[in-house]
């Protein structure tokens, strides 16, 4: 076989994303899910999803699980979470202008000229975080963004006109931001951090299906809520399936852009591939069967360490049920918590395939000890 018909095999190899999945991805990410009010979009991927899966399992508050045999004793969880961060409305002025406070880890310095979305029992409602022109500010001295300083103007004249309009203390607010593509092959939005996780396992679900590969164990495709609260829908959730594994995707910074102290963070970047972490609560024989995968598959991989805790629910599956063997797979991205985050096809792509081929490398008789 030629070099360049062996250079076509492995570009077909890598294409996953189809135009029906690029289309549940682009909706699943215009839906706004802020953190508590996620059901709307896990309506969308539970319908998505469907085809591929032997029944749902829901929760509470609002985690949704996919299930592939669900009669199997052994359980490997892969899983993502489907809030983005947001506002509340905290305090609303005489003069109608809304002060707020963080619904997860919300970005004040990026917060004035933004369009808004205030979510009411009327509706939407239209604002804008206000800020003072460059005119009416002192040179030297100028404000920088604060918590206590950004607000949200809504056209209101005073605070009455504001209640008439049905926004009160509490609502939530959201940026109205939508998918994009950049130069073909970069992925913008707000909320990329973490609905691209429960598309991915969504498109692993359906390889699983379309190739016909049967598992010796029940897969459990998680779409856990409250993840920018810390970790509370998967609290929840590994309660209740306690798995004996858990694969969780998320995203990581990429680290190449300007501002950002590679010393600190690490050095990972969109292109480069999926990057698998290292910490105390990732299982080393789980996390040298994803690195062993991505080597026999020829699947680029990055590699993390992270001090502590890993920030994702990979802490809370491995930390529950007397502990819970698990593994992070993380998609590199740029911009993480503004409206602009990008990530690369390729990289979402490879993700897929990462997972999905260690999947079918999990042998339930295997041995999970450190001991043995």
């Amino acid at each position: 076989m030629n070099n360049l018909k062996l250079a076509s095999l492995k570009t077909n190899k890598m294409k996953i994303i189809n135009d029906a999945s690029l289309k549940f991805l682009e909706e699943y990410l215009n839906n706004a899910a802020p953190t508590g009010y996620e059901a709307e979009g896990q309506k969308i991927w539970m319908k998505y999803l469907s085809p591929y899966v032997d029944e749902f399992i829901t929760d509470t508050y609002g985690t949704a699980v996919g299930v592939i045999n669900p009669d199997a004793p052994f359980k490997v969880v892969i899983e993502g979470h489907s809030d983005e961060i947001s506002w509340y409305v905290n305090y609303i002025t005489d003069e109608g202008l809304i002060y707020v406070i963080r619904n997860g880890g919300s970005d004040h310095q990026i917060a004035p000229s933004k369009w808004v979305n205030i979510h009411t029992k009327k509706g939407l409602v239209k604002g804008v975080f206000g800020w003072p022109a460059i005119h009416t500010r002192k040179n030297g001295k100028e404000e920088i963004p604060k918590l206590d300083n950004i607000f949200i103007d809504i056209g209101a004249k005073d605070k009455e006109e504001v209640s008439k309009m049905g926004v009160h203390v509490g609502c939530v607010i959201t940026y109205p931001d939508q998918f994009q593509i950049l130069n073909g092959n970069k992925f913008v939005c707000r909320a990329i951090d973490n609905r691209a996780g429960g598309f991915m396992i969504a498109e692993v679900a359906r390889l699983l299906h379309e190739n016909k590969k049967t598992l010796p164990f029940g897969l459990y495709i998680t779409n856990s809520v409250q993840e920018e609260v810390g970790l509370r829908g998967a609290e929840m959730i590994t309660q209740r399936l306690k798995p004996n594994i858990a694969i969780v995707t998320d995203v990581c910074h990429d680290t190449t852009t300007p501002m950002i102290n590679k010393k600190q963070e690490g050095s990972t970047k969109i292109g480069d591939g999926p990057v698998i972490s290292y910490a105390p609560a990732v299982h080393n024989l789980i996390r040298e069967k994803i690195v062993g995968t991505a080597e026999k598959n020829n699947i680029p991989f990055q590699r993390l360490a992270s001090s502590r805790v890993t920030g994702t629910d990979t802490d809370a599956f491995a930390y529950s049920n007397g502990g819970i063997p698990s593994a992070l797979i993380s998609l590199p991205l740029r911009y993480m918590h503004t409206t602009v985050e990008m990530v690369q096809k390729e990289d979402v792509e490879n993700v897929i395939r990462l997972i999905y081929e260690t999947l079918l490398t999990i042998n339930p008789e295997d041995s999970l000890s450190y001991f043995d």
